[in-house]
């Protein structure tokens, strides 16, 4: 009997045992190495320019009031081994869609640098805060030119609108659960604001699932067979990694006059990994 008992606790504390943790290879990084006002590294990234006219989505499809530049006042490292996006009020004579500008910020992208495929890709960033800000690290699939928008897949692993410092948000977008998405969660700091520290952003995917973390806790999952109820899962296929910090637009309004300017998103580094088994398989 006593037997029986011990061969119980011990299957017992082995069905507790949490899993062991994915072995994760490092396979592509930027930890924004350089002088203070250096441009991004051309190997990795390019500037996206412009209020998205160009791409017949005036606002980037989303209403938003900026217009992203290449300026070292707009994006540049800081010496410090970080990346500096910074937006700000934009000087008189420049143009957007609407009428003269009221901002000028900036956005980066690896697209037609380098694409990914499923993994683990992690910053480490530190927002700023204030109405009508809407910082953004994220990734689309890298067909998009191809088959457009949703069909190529978006992964939102980190959205925060600047009127809510203390809440951060994740959400998937493909064919049938685009736009206003069911498939979104928000994560909630607890009584401090995302603005007070680096807080490191992740997300991780392969053919059965995507997960979203925040500082290593894993808020939410989304299963393939979830997302298929809705429409095609498209995540099987390599993507790339977008940075920006957008003013104005559906996400959280337009600033009103207490939000102050510059307003800055700093990154300390951007990280990709591929699981050791999808390695060895290669």
């Amino acid at each position: 009997m006593i037997r029986n008992v011990r061969v119980w606790i011990l299957a017992s504390l082995v069905a507790l045992r949490p899993l062991p943790a994915q072995r994760w290879h490092l396979v592509w990084s930027d930890e924004f190495d350089g002088p203070a006002g250096a441009r991004v590294d051309s190997t990795k990234w390019r500037y996206a320019l412009g209020d998205g006219c160009a791409i017949n989505l005036c606002g980037w499809g989303n209403a938003e009031r900026e217009y992203y530049g290449d300026e070292p006042s707009n994006v540049s490292l800081n010496g410090k081994g970080q990346l500096v996006i910074t937006a700000r009020r934009a000087p008189l004579g420049l143009q957007c869609y609407y009428g003269p500008c009221g901002y000028v910020s900036g956005k980066i992208t690896t697209q037609k640098r380098v694409d990914f495929q499923p993994g683990r890709v992690e910053a480490r960033i530190k927002l700023p805060a204030g109405q009508g800000l809407w910082p953004a690290f994220w990734m689309l699939g890298a067909n998009i030119d191809s088959v457009g928008w949703p069909a190529s897949g978006e992964l939102d692993i980190m959205e925060n609108r600047g009127s809510k410092p203390g809440i951060t948000s994740s959400a998937v977008h493909g064919p049938g659960y685009s736009g206003a998405t069911p498939f979104a969660h928000e994560h909630t700091l607890g009584g401090r604001a995302f603005a007070d520290d680096f807080h490191v952003f992740a997300v991780e995917w392969d053919s059965t699932a995507i997960r979203f973390f925040v500082d290593s806790v894993a808020h939410y999952t989304l299963k393939r067979a979830e997302a298929e109820t809705r429409g095609k899962w498209v995540f099987d296929q390599p993507a790339f990694i977008n940075i920006n910090l957008a003013v104005g637009g559906i996400f959280d309004g337009d600033p009103r006059s207490d939000t102050e300017f510059p307003a800055a998103m700093v990154v300390d580094y951007v990280r990709v990994y591929r699981a050791s088994a999808d390695l060895k398989r290669r």
